[in-house]
């Protein structure tokens, strides 16, 4: 399994991508990938192929109506572990003894 953040916003626009974000949101959401978001980005987690497929579909609507796109992606693969979107955060708070912001 695979954790894969990433963040995709079209160069250009305003100054404000949050319709964009939306859109790719929707495409995640949908998609039944089990995901976070963040402030900065995305994290999904899944096998390689699914979370990539996903990531491509947000790219390929987005580059409908966007004619320069960034976007940036950091992976973390960790063989035969998955529940990672929660278990990472709940052991930092084991090893802090409390709850963090999230």
């Amino acid at each position: 399994m695979v954790l894969l953040e990433f963040s995709m916003s079209p160069l250009g626009k305003s100054e404000s991508v949050g319709k964009y974000v939306a859109r790719s949101l929707d495409i995640i959401d949908k998609s039944g990938v089990a995901y976070r978001l963040n402030p900065m980005g995305t994290v999904l987690e899944g096998e390689w192929e699914e979370v990539f497929a996903v990531v491509q579909q947000c790219y390929e609507r987005m580059k409908k109506d966007c004619n320069r796109i960034s976007c940036t992606i950091k992976v973390d693969y960790r063989k035969g572990y998955s529940g990672r979107l929660q278990n990472k955060m709940a052991s930092v708070e084991k090893k802090l003894k409390r709850s963090i912001k999230q």
